[in-house]
């Protein structure tokens, strides 16, 4: 069901699941409430009423978000996700072909100290272990370059961790301005001098990160959540020439 505020994928008593937007913050903001979704939240539940984000997902990640109505299922599902008995699957689409039709990165994850970005973390031995699984989708090119469009599940939840592990592997998320090829367009980006130019070298508006599957069992039984990707992501995968599709699709 869809709302002007999110599209809700499934609401009870007790639980909200929403397809969150690229480009949207989940932590309040300095704007109006329409500018972050726990704004968004209180508009639809009721400024009075609390809310529990259960997951969130960075400002340009779009996908699968939880939020529980009561503090006791807060707890609960809170429990659930520490102990990692939630599955998460991502799509992702990258720069080049990746060789392996799947994997595993297992690579530790910390404060990245060589950059002038705050946030920003990085591969480092003394970091918290980190792993993510990945599949092979598909292998495509287009007259930007050759991308791969991929499957994702992170064991572990460290921040920034699906797109530290791809840069790791040698490619970058597509629209990434932190972790792609110039990080310098993370800077850009917060101080509102982006260029068209600019914009051109990401290719997209947002970086190519969708959660697409949340899976665990709750409360004596399964539960599953889908969350289809916006039809810019969809549209550059499915935008190929007949004879680069013959090409690429093995």
């Amino acid at each position: 069901m869809a709302t002007d505020l999110f599209e809700i994928l499934h609401e009870d008593e007790d639980l909200l699941v929403i397809n969150k937007p690229a480009g949207l913050v989940c932590h309040p903001t300095k704007g109006d409430e329409r500018s972050s979704l726990a704004g968004r939240l209180r508009l639809y539940r009721g400024a009075e009423v609390p809310v529990h984000l259960i997951n969130r997902l960075d400002r340009e990640t779009s996908g699968v978000v939880c939020v529980a109505k009561a503090e006791t299922a807060a707890r609960e599902l809170r429990q659930l996700w520490e102990s990692r008995a939630v599955e998460k699957q991502y799509w992702a689409i990258v720069h080049g072909h990746v060789a392996d039709a799947e994997g595993v990165i297992d690579a530790p994850l910390g404060k990245d100290e060589a950059s002038e970005v705050v946030v920003k973390d990085c591969v480092r031995p003394d970091g918290h272990p980190s792993r993510t699984r990945f599949w092979t989708q598909w292998r495509f090119e287009r007259a930007e370059g050759k991308f791969s469009w991929l499957r994702v599940s992170p064991e572990t939840g460290r921040k920034h961790q699906i797109r530290i592990h791809l840069q790791h592997l040698g490619h970058s998320i597509v629209g990434d301005k932190l972790y792609g090829p110039d990080p310098a367009l993370y800077l850009k980006l917060a101080k509102g001098e982006l260029t068209d130019a600019d914009r051109a070298r990401l290719i997209l508006t947002h970086q190519a990160l969708h959660a697409h599957t949340l899976q665990f069992h709750w409360r004596e039984r399964d539960w599953s959540f889908v969350a289809e990707p916006a039809d810019e992501l969809v549209d550059f995968i499915e935008t190929v020439d007949e004879e680069e599709e013959e090409l690429y699709a093995d």
